[in-house]
């Protein structure tokens, strides 16, 4: 495996009953022509078991992925969304705005 792409911060929120933690990134992500760069805060993750460290996958602004739920590949998530459950976000899809993932969707 590559080196670590992103790290859980100290900067931790309830939501849900669940503690998250906010991300911030150790190298640069090129997804878009935006992408992010190392030393940018990203989302927010109960656990390291939410987001793959390989790929360009990233979660950001105000977006949560806990319990069991995974996103790895090129996936996106932004905005307010939320991931939760069982549910897996990969390859190239991008979940933005207030939009809800949950139980066992793929």
């Amino acid at each position: 495996m590559e080196s670590k792409k992103y790290e859980l911060t100290d900067i931790v929120k309830e939501y849900k009953g669940h503690t998250l933690h906010r991300i911030m990134a150790l190298k640069d992500i090129k997804f878009d022509i935006n992408g992010v760069k190392a030393g940018e805060l990203g989302g927010w993750v109960e656990s390291e078991n939410n987001l793959s460290q390989e790929g360009d996958c990233w979660i950001k602004d105000d977006a949560k992925v806990y319990e069991d739920a995974t996103v790895a590949g090129f996936a996106r998530i932004s905005g307010g969304a939320a991931v939760n459950g069982n549910a897996d976000v990969g390859w190239h899809a991008i979940v933005v705005g207030n939009a809800i993932i949950k139980d066992s969707a793929t």
